[in-house]
């Protein structure tokens, strides 16, 4: 029977479930948004309009603006668990659906005005909306951008290009990033909203569309703005915040993006589970053979890392979104990195049925291993987060051995607590308090170490959250040996930088497990939470240490009995549509 919580997360759960069952079952052809349906835009290469329309009339889009401004969104981890739910259907669907919610962030995070308010209205209306950052050979760099805005009596006049944008034809508004100053730099570029309804027809070109490996569907092409005038209300907050502003709003996107992987993850996951349900090599059925155990529990246990780190991330938004410069960056890399890791292998697993299309599960898996790929690399790559870790070194060092306000960590890692209001004023370019979440750590062993000397069970796990701390102490001296440069960053910097999301992700899983366990150790995940068997499995990949079988059977067990009941692939599962599940 369905598990309901007495919790505030009971709200979320129906939110998901309702979602699900008003996207009918995605093992039905006949569904609107169906595997079978999804495979075939892809090799068509059509936009996903009908599913898109499916997904407007249910209003995901209200999850996109803030309630304060007429939406839903008063709880990130809400609007992360609906895009994961879409995202674990079709990438390609979460990315032209979702960047809506990208456009819409750099308004939301300034102050309010009659223009802004009307953009609300807009996207609750499902009109699509647009960031436009990137140009032709501008790479990364945005202050190299050249689009420049003039001012005029009527406002502003746009000319220049964006290129390689998500929805750049058939969003409605495009939030554009331009060059206000000639000389340019951080306080020489301001963000604009430019409406193509208002705009004459010989203000703006479209151009085309471009064919990419992966998320073949979606509408990744650019505009050409050719003296577009927008009036004085289009400008985003005072002259000269625009790189202010969008480096703010990107913290909230990169988080919203662990969406993307963690429903990728699933999608791969319940893949694999139903290949080796399916396979019997030799006469021996494949669910049963120990090293085809062993890549399952692995990838499940990576997924459950990536979740317990997505949790924390999304509810610092609203308890400590002055440390999201740093948990954001962290997300943004550590997740689409591991997913990538992780689908990997779960390919070398399926073999040659991972890359071929239309022999198994509709060509799903060498599908979804293509679309994965873009994650890493919109909203900053993989080295643009590593090396905004790396900026904040000397602060996360400094900052490390502080005590941490244990109140507002229990309700950061308590997760089923609500949240309080999210105040964007509270956003910074750079943490000042280095990393709570890191902090903690030492308090959370010593708490973690008071509950296993009452039960012996937790003794494994005790022993693993020590060496994790011991560990960390070595990672934080090497990064205090760590000296700036202007030009060249060294490769043993972003090692360190790679270690130090690993270090944070293990210390958020700690501190959900700590905090939350006595919530979730009945219901479809219970034997997951009950004496830190997921704990102990994520630690032991991060640690990189040797398994414990009996923790990777009870991993195995939940795996496959949630993927066959129709449950979600989760720590905080829900039911899904997929086989009439919901």
């Amino acid at each position: 029977m369905p598990y309901v919580e007495s919790t505030p997360r009971e709200g979320r759960g129906r939110a998901v479930e309702r979602l699900e069952a008003h996207l009918g079952d995605p093992t039905d052809p006949a569904v609107t948004f169906s595997y079978a349906r999804c495979a075939d835009l892809d090799r068509a290469e059509r936009f996903p309009a009908d599913i898109c329309r499916q997904l407007d009339e249910w209003g995901l889009q209200r999850w996109y603006v803030p309630s304060r401004l007429g939406g839903a969104l008063d709880d990130h981890t809400e609007a992360v668990e609906l895009m994961r739910a879409v995202a674990r259907r079709d990438l390609t669907v979460a990315v032209a659906h979702g960047k809506t919610y990208l456009g819409g962030v750099p308004a939301w995070i300034t102050p309010p005005t009659p223009r802004i308010g009307r953009l609300a209205r807009q996207v609750l209306d499902a009109a699509p909306v647009s960031l436009a950052l990137t140009e032709p050979e501008r790479g990364s760099d945005l202050l190299a951008g050249e689009l420049r805005a003039e001012p005029v009596p009527q406002g502003h006049r746009l000319t220049g290009t964006k290129w390689l944008v998500n929805n750049a034809t058939r969003g409605r508004v495009l939030t554009v990033l331009a060059r206000s100053r000639p000389e340019g730099g951080p306080r020489g570029f301001d963000l604009f909203l430019v409406d193509k309804g208002e705009l004459t027809a010989d203000a703006y070109d479209p151009l085309p569309k471009v064919r990419t490996y992966g998320i073949r569907g979606a509408d990744i092409s650019g505009v050409r703005l050719t003296g577009a005038v927008v009036g004085p209300d289009a400008r985003l907050g005072p002259a000269g915040t625009g790189v202010e502003t969008l480096l703010k709003a990107l913290q909230l996107t990169r988080t919203m993006c662990a969406a993307l992987s963690l429903g990728a993850g699933e999608h791969a996951l319940g893949l694999a589970v139903d290949f080796a349900a399916e396979r019997s090599p030799q006469g021996r059925r494949l669910l049963g053979l120990p090293t085809a155990r062993a890549v399952l529990a692995d990838a499940y246990a990576d997924h459950l890392l990536g979740e317990a780190l997505a949790l924390t991330a999304t509810r610092a938004v609203h308890l400590f979104p002055d440390e999201l410069s740093v948990l954001s960056a962290v997300v943004k890399y550590l997740l689409p990195t591991r997913t990538d890791a992780t689908i990997g292998a779960l390919g070398r697993f399926l073999g040659a049925r991972s890359l071929l299309d239309g022999v198994f599960a509709e060509g799903r898996f060498q599908k979804l291993q293509r679309d994965h790929r873009i994650v890493g690399i919109f909203d900053g790559n993989t080295l643009v987060n590593l090396n905004g870790l790396i900026n904040e070194f000397p602060t996360l060092v400094r900052r490390a051995r502080r005590e941490p306000d244990d109140a507002a960590l229990a309700a950061l890692f308590d997760v089923g607590r609500p949240v309080p209001a999210f105040d964007p004023a509270r956003l910074t370019l750079v943490s000042r308090h280095g990393s709570s979440v890191l902090a903690a750590l030492p308090g959370l062993v010593r708490r973690l170490t008071r509950l296993g000397g009452r039960d012996p069970e937790l003794a494994a796990v005790v022993e693993l959250a020590r060496q994790l701390q011991a560990r960390t102490d070595a990672l934080l001296t090497a990064m205090a040996g760590h000296r700036p440069v202007r030009v060249t960053v060294p490769r043993s910097a972003f090692q360190l930088a790679e270690r130090l999301a690993l270090h944070v992700a293990a210390a958020a899983a700690v501190g959900v497990w700590l905090h939350s366990y006595h919530r979730y150790e009945h219901g479809p995940a219970g034997p997951l939470w009950r004496d830190g068997r997921w704990l102990g499995a994520v630690l032991r990949r991060v640690l990189a240490v040797e398994r414990c079988p009996r923790t990777d059977e009870v991993l195995l067990d939940v795996l496959t009995g949630q993927h066959g009941q129709g449950w979600s692939l989760s720590l905080l599962p829900h039911r899904t549509a997929r086989g009439g599940g919901s």
